[in-house]
């Protein structure tokens, strides 16, 4: 279910009464006008408590090889989600998420190597919820070592819900699901009366302390 922008100005905080009420903004295209509101029937979420970590993404983790950072480079980030041939991120969803990164809203996860960065991912924070917009890579497996990040620093922050807004199958074979609206609404509620706390995880914690965080592995 999807509804168009009217005649009415988009504002941080009409976007973040949005995320309360479970709709989210997105574009046809980037060269896209105006922005529409979705709220689908069935909602994607990935259970803080069962994220699914291959062996091998494991030991990419433990490796070492990537550093990782949070709130570094948001611009960066948004950037490169924005950078596939096909993307609902418009030049208005841009500017609307850089001031809600400067409002504190919204955060970024980043993945390094030799200096450059190579994935990420970005969303939005509300309560104990955080709203996942996208992520991309540009070597294999950095954007999934940026989700175990995430998920570890959720679940040292106190979080309770990660929305995926929908299930891909990349995001499927590490424990995302579908529940439905009023299922996913019950766990929204929950959230937004609870605070979590992006920061709480320092970036230089060990890869080690990081798998503790996510509870599952395979």
């Amino acid at each position: 279910m999807s509804r168009r922008q009217d005649d009415f100005e988009l504002t941080p905080h009409l976007i973040l009464r949005a995320y309360a009420a479970g709709v989210f903004p997105m574009a046809d295209s980037a060269e896209a006008k105006s922005v529409f509101w979705v709220d689908p029937k069935t909602r994607g979420v990935l259970p803080l408590n069962a994220l699914h970590i291959p062996r091998s993404l494991k030991k990419r983790v433990l490796k070492g090889e990537f550093r990782v950072t949070h709130d570094q480079d948001f611009a960066g980030v948004v950037e490169g989600c924005a950078g596939r041939e096909s993307t609902w991120i418009n030049a208005e969803i841009r500017k609307l998420f850089t001031e809600l990164h400067e409002l504190g809203f919204a955060h970024s996860v980043e993945v390094w190597k030799d200096g450059a960065l190579v994935g990420g991912l970005y969303g939005v924070r509300l309560g104990s919820a955080f709203f996942g917009e996208s992520m991309f890579s540009t070597i294999a497996d950095a954007s999934k070592v940026a989700l175990v990040h995430l998920v570890a620093r959720l679940n040292f922050g106190g979080f309770t819900l990660l929305d995926t807004q929908f299930v891909t199958e990349h995001l499927a074979r590490l424990g995302a699901t579908e529940i439905s609206r009023k299922a996913y609404h019950r766990q929204l509620a929950t959230a937004l009366d609870r605070i979590g706390d992006f920061h709480a995880l320092p970036d230089d914690a060990s890869p080690q302390e990081v798998l503790q965080l996510c509870s599952q592995t395979s």
